[in-house]
């Protein structure tokens, strides 16, 4: 397993609704994987959920009901993907809803993984804290990182939260004066009061 923070997988989801303990299911997962900060390789697929979703999703997400139709079930989808985490940590924009929806997916399939989770949404709240919110739209344009796509899409959200990523482990560098940052540092500071980023740092 890697434990630098500059080679992970980098998730997203879209899902029928907004929990899988109320039977929501997994619709798309895109996902990419970085080595020494840079992309290697991407993984996108649709799955069908075995149902049909809502107008609501559909609008939201631009994954209609006949795109689904012609995608692979769920389970195989997730096996595919297991088998593409391999032993790497995991990174989300908010990684407590992707991670929920990860870990029951697998579960459906007797599958797991051995990395460990960071939430770049968590850190992104540490480290500017006078961005107007922590989205990950308004990141990507508070910190001008270009890009070209549509949100909501699992593969162009993996895609910026990775840039994001890289962009916030280049100010924990000049931060922190390391030149290699940890995974466990990241997510250590994603769990520090705001008031004491500053010294966290010192800490390093």
């Amino acid at each position: 397993m890697q434990s630098g923070a500059e080679s992970v997988v980098v998730l997203d989801f879209e899902t029928t609704g907004l929990s899988p303990d109320n039977g929501d299911r997994a619709i798309e997962i895109g996902a990419v994987r970085l080595q020494n900060g840079i992309i290697t390789e991407r993984f996108q697929q649709l799955m069908d959920p075995g149902r049909r979703i809502s107008p609501f999703i559909e609008d939201y997400t631009g994954i209609t009901n006949a795109m689904l139709a012609d995608a692979a079930p769920v389970s195989t989808v997730m096996a595919d993907f297991a088998d593409f985490i391999g032993d790497d940590n995991l990174v989300a924009h908010n990684a407590s809803f992707d991670k929920r929806f990860l870990d029951a997916e697998l579960a459906r399939i007797s599958r797991s993984y051995p990395g460990a989770f960071a939430c770049s949404l968590l850190v992104s709240r540490r480290l500017y804290q006078d961005s107007p919110d922590h989205k990950l739209g308004t990141l990507v344009r508070w910190k001008n990182i270009a890009g070209e796509g549509n949100f909501h899409r699992a593969l162009y959200d993996a895609e910026m939260t990775a840039y994001l990523w890289l962009a916030m482990l280049e100010d924990i560098r000049e931060q922190s004066r390391l030149s290699d940052v940890p995974f466990d540092l990241v997510t250590q500071l994603s769990k520090t009061a705001k008031k004491s980023v500053g010294s966290f740092f010192s800490r390093w």
